[in-house]
Parts: structure tokens; C-alpha cells; sequence
């Protein structure tokens, strides 16, 4: 692979007049690699490509760049409107606009035109993205939750002598608990631009239900779970 700033400076030389030959001795390159560079100069002094890219490779076109640029555009447009965005979601959307903008120059320049090679929003690729864009993860900040409630030492100890004082089974002995499960809450962590270091305060959604689970010791007999809600017939299921 050749740097962008590489193939400039080849380009800029060969203009002044300096050969193929003597560029391959100066870079220790083939001439089947320089050459290409030199035939495809104009469409490579018009490459614009995203923050951090230095190479650009056949993988890689004018379409990825654009398809960038927008999904930052998205990216910010979802964050002002305080809107949760994970890494599913942005690969996701990076799949969707590169297709469309795919669409649009095949419908344009027709079936050889650029962007032939399709897009795969793997893991690699979002990494990569997230150094050149300078996106990073934050976590939101909502309500502070309940701390958690740590069990009684000493009647665990009562309570496994009377297990076993009584002789019973783990099949016999039950435990029921009581927990919330808040169904329309957004996940804690979003993904937020390089210029933003922090993310304002938002109200978190609070429409809850109580879920109430049982089971035995052993875990081979679990009660039917208990949905207690406001109304007897949520609309909402």
C-alpha cells in the first residue's frame, strides 16, 4: 500500500518531468505500481477522504469517504436530540447510507461505475472509524440507582442450619424476589462526537412493571412469573 501523500508527491514529480524509472528506484517500487498512479492521477488529485485516512486501497472508494462524512452528520444529529446510539445502530445506519449513495451512482453511471465492491460494517471497520472520526463511548447520566443490598451474614448461617437441622431437600426449598424491569429504557452508553466530552442530562423514561420470579434450591422447578403493572390490561403488551 502506497500513502495518499506518497502517490501526491509521485504525481507532482512525474508533471516536473521526473521519470518512471527514476520514481521506482527513488520509492523501491515496481513499475506496475507506479505506472497505475500515473494513469489515474486526476481521479486521485480529486480523492477527498475522511479524517485519518492515509491510504487509500480498491476496497476503498469515494463512496466509503462520503458514507463517513454522513454518518457523522447522523451521528451529531442523533446526539442533539439525546438519542442513544451504540455500535449495532452506527453499523447499522453505515450499512443503510452506503447502499443508498451506492444506489444513487450505479442509477447515475451505471453498473461500472465506482462502488461496485460491497460494504461489510465489521469490527474492524468501526474501530478504524472510530480513530479517524474521534468518536467515543460515555456513559449517560440519569438518576442514581439503589445501592445494592447485601444479604445478611448471619441469617444465612441461621438459615443453613435450619436447613439442615430439618432435613430438607434442595427441591423443597424456595426463594421469591421481587424485581423492576424498566421496558422502555434507552441503553446507558452512546457513542458522541470527538468535539463533545460529555453528554447533557436527560430524563430517563420510568414506565415500569414488577416481575416477581421463584424457584427451588436446585433450579429444577420455577413458578410461573407474576406481571404486576398499573392496569390490569396494559396496552403496552
Amino acid at each position: 500500500m502506497i500513502s495518499i501523500e506518497a502517490k501526491h508527491e509521485i504525481i507532482a514529480k512525474h508533471e516536473r518531468g521526473v521519470r518512471i524509472i527514476d520514481l521506482t528506484n527513488e520509492y523501491g517500487r515496481n513499475p506496475s505500481t507506479i505506472s497505475p498512479i500515473i494513469k489515474q492521477k486526476e481521479a486521485i488529485k480529486k480523492l477527498q477522504p475522511s479524517k485519518g485516512v492515509t491510504i487509500i486501497s480498491k476496497l476503498r472508494t469515494n463512496i466509503h469517504d462520503e458514507m463517513e462524512q454522513l454518518l457523522l452528520l447522523w451521528i451529531k444529529e442523533k446526539q442533539l436530540a439525546g438519542d442513544s446510539v451504540t455500535e449495532a445502530i452506527i453499523c447499522e445506519k453505515a450499512v443503510a447510507i452506503f447502499q443508498d449513495l451506492k444506489r444513487d451512482v450505479t442509477e447515475t453511471e451505471g453498473e461500472s461505475s465506482q462502488g461496485g465492491e460491497g460494504f461489510k460494517a465489521s469490527r474492524g471497520w468501526f474501530d478504524n472509524f472510530k480513530k479517524r472520526s474521534g468518536i467515543h463511548s460515555v456513559i449517560r447520566h440519569g438518576e442514581a440507582s439503589s445501592g445494592v443490598i447485601k444479604a445478611d451474614e448471619n441469617f444465612i448461617k441461621v438459615f443453613e442450619k435450619l436447613i439442615s437441622e430439618e432435613g430438607y431437600l434442595s427441591q423443597q426449598v424456595f426463594n421469591c424476589d421481587e424485581t423492576t424491569l424498566f421496558w422502555e429504557k434507552m441503553p446507558r452508553r452512546t457513542f458522541i462526537t470527538a468535539e463533545e466530552k460529555s453528554l447533557p442530562g436527560h430524563k430517563a423514561m420510568k414506565d415500569r412493571l414488577m416481575l416477581a420470579l421463584c424457584a427451588n434450591a436446585i433450579g429444577d422447578f420455577k413458578i410461573k412469573p407474576l406481571l404486576v403493572y398499573h392496569s390490569e390490561n396494559p396496552r403496552a403488551f
